[in-house]
């Protein structure tokens, strides 16, 4: 399949979704559960969630296979305390603190970025690390930092910046550092047995730069099996079906749905740059899963010259969620958005309580945006909630 159009054709999601009904019950009996117990599949990645709900593939799948939404969104899992240090660096006199949209509205203990931006701060929206080094470049009596958020996706395009910056000896640049990665938070999410969870499709983005092969205990260690998948619906469900059948047949390993863009090996030039520029930190914390260790990334010391925790006063503070926020449930995929309690009413894209209302990638803005009204009424035919 060459065109779009094709991964969004009627028939073959049809016929996609008849194999999963017919696999269903088969992985039932080959795992000894009863015919109304659910089959949990974890998609990792928030832009799976929110092809699910655009295109409206839950409504689709039988309500014994439970899709369990993953803390893949890289806004969403940033904790208040590092809300609060972007928010305590983009306040220093003489700074301009470039950042994705995304992270503006994400509350912090007491405000959003976008809060101390009307406050007087100098915070501007980027579209790319490249975009804030030419801040840099075009202010040079200004210390420009850059709110570095995202996976290994989006990693490798900061590390090329800073190597930039450096080659340049460009002395105004600095990156305020949260880039995450992913086998350390499926290792926490498997290691929580109150999950249960049955397989994981892996998110495509991030294994365009990292591969398949790291996956690889995920199926040896824990016998899970996952694949790796695309965004649109076909291969969401081409995805599910590849789990289902796996589970079938009593076998977990690692496959790739997403052969047009990825790799076994990953993006052998994205790596070596993100291997030069940064090292695991020992310990990130991250919303809703807590502290993992050798989560985060952080600048080597050979690259201190443009690590903004070095070279401003960052806390580093540890601070809990809003009280009747409870994103970081949703997040580990303990309960669905619509669970929360402010879910739809205090919470909401124009005044979110929580990040995963905020961002693009989130689940609750899936679910309030895609699937909100759809999702209620199905609950009120089940008596879950009161009409």
């Amino acid at each position: 399949m060459k065109h779009v159009d094709e991964f969004r054709d009627k028939a073959l999601c049809q016929g996609l979704v008849a194999r999963v009904a017919s696999l269903v019950p088969q992985v039932q009996r080959k795992l000894g559960r009863a015919a109304t117990a659910p089959i949990k599949i974890m998609e990792v990645c928030g832009g799976h969630t929110h092809a699910i709900f655009k295109y409206g593939l839950e409504g689709m799948l039988p309500e014994t296979l439970e899709l369990v939404h993953g803390p893949g969104c890289p806004v969403c899992v940033l904790p208040v305390g590092r809300v609060d240090d972007a928010i305590s660096v983009a306040e220093q006199p003489g700074v301009i603190f470039a950042t994705f949209g995304d992270a503006l509205r994400v509350p912090g203990s007491e405000r959003s970025l976008l809060q101390c931006k009307a406050r007087g701060a100098d915070i501007r929206v980027v579209y790319s690390p490249t975009d804030a080094l030419a801040l840099a470049l075009a202010e040079p009596a200004r210390q420009v930092v850059f709110f570095g958020l995202g996976f290994e996706t989006t990693a490798p395009a900061t590390a090329l910046v800073v190597l930039d910056a450096h080659a340049r000896g460009v002395p105004n640049f600095s990156v305020l550092s949260n880039h995450v990665t992913i086998m350390p938070t499926l290792q926490a999410l498997l290691a929580a047995p109150e999950l249960a969870l049955d397989g994981f499709i892996g998110p495509g983005h991030v294994s365009m730069v990292i591969g398949t092969e790291p996956y690889e205990p995920v199926a040896r260690d824990h016998h899970k099996p996952l694949v790796v998948a695309g965004f649109e619906p076909a291969d969401v469900l081409q995805a599910t079906v590849m789990v289902l059948e796996q589970l079938a047949a009593g076998k977990a390993r690692v496959a790739n749905q997403y052969q047009r863009v990825v790799r076994a090996a990953g993006n052998p030039r994205a790596q070596a740059v993100l291997a030069e520029v940064f090292e695991p930190r020992e310990t990130f914390e991250w919303r809703g899963l807590g502290w993992i260790p050798r989560s985060g990334l952080r600048l080597r010391p050979a690259y201190a010259a443009y690590d903004a925790e070095r070279r401003f006063a960052v806390a580093n503070l540890s601070l809990p969620d809003h009280q009747a926020c409870q994103c970081g449930e949703v997040l580990k995929g303990a309960i669905k958005p619509w669970q929360c309690k402010v879910f739809g009413t205090a919470c909401t894209p124009d005044t979110p309580i929580g990040a995963c209302m905020v961002s693009s990638e989130g689940s609750c803005a899936a679910y309030y945006n895609y699937g909100r009204l759809s999702t209620v009424r199905r609950l009120k035919e089940r008596r879950e909630v009161t009409p």
